[in-house]
């Protein structure tokens, strides 16, 4: 038991997050609906949050930045091997940089626990004009 905690703290068999939304392309100022999967891991772990930013990348440059973020908190106990939804929305805010060639969007999600590695989920999206 000892090692399996010990393995969680360093993310090995930590419980999972993925971001599961109902549809992949957006335009300036929609609503996004889905829902946050947690997946507990070997043991069971008190999670502290679910982090979700919308990312705008730029391949071009190598660069990227946060445009908007959604923040959860919760103080949940994800007993081994169980499954959690929370629901999601968010919406994709007016005034965005606009989708141009070699840019994209993604949603980075993050499962924060009260102790341990996080876990990161990434989901590619589409803005169109």
């Amino acid at each position: 038991m000892l090692l399996r905690k010990s393995m969680c703290l360093l993310g090995i068999g930590a419980a999972k997050i993925d971001l599961i939304l109902d549809k992949l392309s957006f335009k300036r100022g929609e609503l996004v609906l889905g829902s946050f999967e947690i997946i507990g891991g070997t043991i069971e772990q008190r999670v502290k949050r679910v982090e979700c930013d919308l990312v705008y990348v730029d391949h071009a440059k190598k660069t990227s930045h946060v445009v908007d973020s959604v923040t959860i908190l919760t103080v949940k106990d994800i007993r081994k091997e169980q499954r959690v939804m929370i629901p999601f929305s968010f919406r994709i805010p007016e005034a965005i940089p606009e989708p141009k060639k070699r840019t994209s969007y993604k949603f980075t999600t993050r499962l924060v626990f009260n102790e341990g590695a996080k876990s990161v989920d990434q989901d590619q999206i589409v803005i169109q004009l």
